[in-house]
């Protein structure tokens, strides 16, 4: 069996610039694919194009084993294809809308209310049959969306940024609605900036770059790739300089930086003794260490505390899809 959506050395140019560079993918049936990377990394032209709505300038795209470009009609009524703004119909309620597609579709009838009539209870939005579209929500406007495309039930769902511009509640309802589509066996690729629920929704995550793909595998493949050594946080109740030199010299250590211990991210490395607050040092030693050859970083506690220092705290940084993303990316666009 075809994979449902392949991809084969996909490039797509606008003049001089290479927005998709023989981009490979490939997304089996019943998969929830997530698509991540920076702004202008070649996400929603790579949805366009199998979407039937751009033309690649060479390479090749299937859907459900038909070739976009010539084989567009067929590919049509297999997918669904929801963008991150579904645009105005003023003076519209919601039934006239789902039903002015489902007639698009060649809905008609009582099959075309039964088919309106059901993508309204699945998507919850049975209680807003009768509002404008422009009066709803936008968590609400795009669980409209995802109706609309379900009207003539698609195998493959292409879905452009669906949670964007949604407050906590509206992003956890459409969470909910995609792992119902997947438990139904619906093919979907989604791309996304929140990486959490990406990590949780989806089986299989690639990562693009300048219209190049990275990576792409599970979440725990790609978490893998990316913790190529570790970052440890080291406490101590003083001589803070003092420790970190220590553990600078250890095998294994490439780099020791000293952060404030309240707010890890402002780095500091140099001179000056570590303030103090309730008689405990304030500064915390971060280390990059290289677990090549079978190192092991559990020693530097033993090494430190035979040393005469205290320590208050010693872990290891977690990494997870933002962490990986944030190392396996370099945050180049096109």
């Amino acid at each position: 069996m075809p994979p449902m959506i392949e991809t084969i050395n996909l490039t797509k140019k606008y003049g001089d610039l290479v927005a998709l560079n023989n981009l490979n993918l490939t997304i089996s049936e019943g998969d929830c694919f997530g698509f991540i990377g920076p702004n202008g990394a070649g996400k929603t032209t790579t949805i366009k194009i199998l979407a039937t709505l751009l033309k690649p300038s060479s390479g090749q795209a299937n859907v459900a084993g038909l070739t976009i470009g010539y084989q567009n009609r067929q590919i049509r009524p297999l997918i669904g294809y929801v963008p991150d703004f579904m645009g105005a119909y003023e003076d519209m309620v919601v039934t006239e809308y789902l039903e002015f597609f489902a007639a698009s579709y060649g809905i008609h009838g009582s099959q075309r209310v039964k088919t309106v009539k059901d993508v309204l209870e699945l998507t919850d939005l049975t209680y807003k049959a009768d509002a404008e579209v422009n009066s709803l929500s936008r968590g609400m406007q795009q669980r409209l969306s995802v109706a609309r495309v379900l009207l003539h039930d698609p195998k493959v769902l292409l879905m452009d940024e669906p949670a964007s511009g949604l407050d906590p509640r509206a992003r956890i309802e459409m969470r909910e609605l995609l792992k119902e589509l997947r438990r139904m066996g619906k093919t979907i690729l989604i791309s996304s900036h929140i990486l959490p629920e990406l990590a949780e929704l989806c089986n299989v995550v690639g990562i693009i770059e300048r219209g190049q793909l990275l990576f792409s595998g599970t979440v725990d493949e790609i978490v893998r790739r990316a913790k190529m050594g570790h970052v440890l946080h080291v406490g101590v109740t003083d001589r803070v300089e003092e420790a970190a030199k220590v553990v600078a010299g250890m095998p294994g250590v490439k780099k020791v930086t000293l952060t404030d211990a309240e707010s890890p991210g402002a780095a500091v490395n140099g001179a000056g003794g570590a303030s103090k607050a309730n008689g405990h040092a304030t500064k915390m030693i971060v280390a990059d260490f290289d677990a090549a050859g079978g190192r092991n970083y559990t020693d530097i506690p033993n090494v430190l505390i035979n040393q005469g220092f205290r320590i208050t705290k010693f872990t290891e940084e977690p990494v997870n899809l933002e962490t990986a993303f944030m190392r396996l990316t370099k945050g180049l666009v096109q």
